[in-house]
């Protein structure tokens, strides 16, 4: 019989306590029907299922010289609580979730608030496609194709005022599509924070698609954030409020953990989670891992926290 050494544990093999006892409460909570069979397809046509192409322009700030994770492991190992606590239940349950009307509203300290349609937020600015790597705080990473446009460009539109200092997200909540507080095991809507300059750094993506066509339900449809520098929780799905704010607003991991999960979130190599360490990451896909970098290998980034103790605001 092989018996795993410590050594070669992954991260997504340890399940955390709280986890554990919040899938219990999910699979005797969920109906047998809504967890469901697997369709009989493949993992690619599952993923997409309901997807549709997009157009966009190569952007420079992508990263280079990394090979891209494949498609199916990205649409099939997310996190995304709405639609089950573990990695592999969001490309199941999520697979009829109705991202059609969608409308984001833009508002709080702004001199022009607005309630975009889909199509309206897709045409504030040409959408780009950029390879980026995403982190996790779990220790695993991908490389990504995503598809969008720096979120300072709706924000511009917006015309912040003075007193706007912080950006706040919301996620849809729909409990007749989605799963309950107490079966998420999390406080529901999801909703997330940056700090306004933040926000407005170009490698802030407002994300409508992925590997050339629009996003699938488990990775955020229709609408999410990518940060490349930052933590994958930062990154909120299915947007549905951006909200401007003079205090800093809060974030759904850190109200759960302040103690795990930081407001900022910037990946450092050096602030170990208080359960494993964050020096090294595993890439899906591969074998072996790797060094983890500072602000995930981003370090265009690094001006915006001149100063302050990353080993705290991390």
């Amino acid at each position: 019989m092989l018996i795993k050494q410590a050594d070669d544990l992954r991260y997504s093999d340890i399940t955390p306590k709280s986890l554990y006892f919040n899938r219990r409460r999910f699979l005797a909570g969920v109906p047998a029907a809504f967890l469901g069979a697997r369709e009989l397809l493949s993992p690619s046509a599952r993923a997409r299922a309901g997807t549709t192409k997009l157009t966009a322009a190569k952007s420079p700030l992508s990263t280079t010289g990394e090979k891209i994770t494949p498609e199916d492991d990205v649409t099939h190992y997310n996190n995304f609580y709405e639609f089950g606590t573990g990695k592999e239940q969001p490309a199941d349950l999520a697979k009829n979730f109705k991202t059609s009307p969608w409308t984001v509203s833009v508002e709080g300290d702004v001199a022009k608030p607005r309630k975009y349609s889909l199509e309206d937020l897709m045409k504030v600015a040409p959408l780009e496609e950029r390879v980026y790597r995403h982190r996790c705080v779990e220790a695993w990473s991908i490389v990504v194709p995503w598809i969008g446009y720096s979120l300072s460009a709706l924000l511009k539109e917006a015309e912040p005022t003075a007193k706007a200092k912080f950006v706040a997200f919301e996620s849809l909540y729909d409990p007749k599509q989605m799963l309950s507080p107490f079966q998420a095991g999390i406080p529901l809507p999801y909703v997330e924070g940056l700090r306004l300059d933040e926000a407005m750094h170009p490698l802030a993506l407002l994300t409508f698609g992925m590997y050339g066509e629009t996003l699938p339900p488990q990775d955020g449809a229709p609408v999410r954030m990518v940060l490349p520098w930052k933590y994958g929780f930062k990154s909120v799905k299915s947007i549905v409020k951006i909200r401007l704010v003079s205090g800093q607003p809060p974030c759904t991991w850190n109200e759960v953990g302040a103690n795990e999960y930081g407001f900022y979130s910037n990946v450092n190599p050096n602030r170990d989670h208080p359960r494993w360490s964050q020096r090294k990451e595993r890439r899906l896909g591969e074998f072996g891992k790797r060094d983890t970098l500072m602000f995930n290998g981003y370090p265009q980034v690094a001006g915006l926290y001149s100063g302050m103790d990353l080993l705290r605001y991390y």
